[in-house]
């Protein structure tokens, strides 16, 4: 597959701010990690509002995941005062972010007033996407040609949910495309790279250069 365009990025820091106090004297406090679990909860609405579907990206769909987790108090008798955890979502380009956002601006509203805390959102990466790459490019003509010499495959066009340098190329209306040979296990624990994959795929990066070059007078 040859990447062709990336969903926009938004990585978003949630801190939930409530009031510590002792464990076996609940009312006493706020209890800001159990209002964070709520609000995670209500951000399941998240892909029913924006269910649009492109066969171009795998998946297809928008993701909203909740990742990263802050540590909050250290002992277990203690109320946590203070919460924070991180969201992560890629979003098809239809949408602008700043809806994506104003939607988890009312869930968080909403946990506010239920559980009498104050939600902080602050986005660490925002990121819109830009517009795809033609798969009409010369750029992709020839990475279809030096792959299809050097492994013998076809390859397609898509669009993934990872953001690359690429987008920063076409922000500036720069054809850009992304390839190589991949072992299929990033952010896994066993996360690696075969050695014949990175000959091959030198070689097709090769091949790409010399066949542009050998097209000039």
């Amino acid at each position: 597959m040859i990447e062709i365009a990336e969903k926009s990025i938004l990585w978003l820091r949630v801190h939930t701010r409530g009031k510590q106090c002792h464990a076996s004297r609940p009312s006493q406090g706020r209890n800001a990690f159990a209002a964070a679990s709520r609000l995670i909860v209500k951000l399941d609405r998240l892909p029913g509002l924006f269910p649009l579907r492109d066969p171009l990206f795998e998946p297809p769909a928008s993701t909203f995941e909740a990742t990263k987790k802050e540590a909050n108090v250290p002992n277990i008798n203690t109320i946590p005062g203070d919460d924070v955890f991180f969201l992560d979502c890629r979003v098809l380009p239809t949408y602008p972010l700043q809806d994506v956002l104003a939607a988890i601006r009312a869930a968080a509203a909403e946990v506010e007033t239920e559980w009498g805390v104050f939600i902080d959102l602050l986005p660490v990466q925002m990121g819109q996407a830009p517009e795809p790459t033609s798969p009409e490019a010369p750029v992709v003509k020839a990475l279809r040609r030096a792959v299809k010499d050097v492994y013998g495959t076809r390859t397609r066009v898509g669009g993934v949910g990872g953001g690359t340098v690429a987008a920063y190329f076409r922000r500036e209306a720069y054809p850009a495309a992304v390839w190589s040979k991949l072992a299929a296990t990033a952010h896994q624990p066993n996360e690696y790279c075969l050695i014949e994959n990175m000959l091959g795929n030198a070689k097709v990066f090769a091949h790409l250069f010399l066949q542009e070059t050998e097209k000039r007078p």
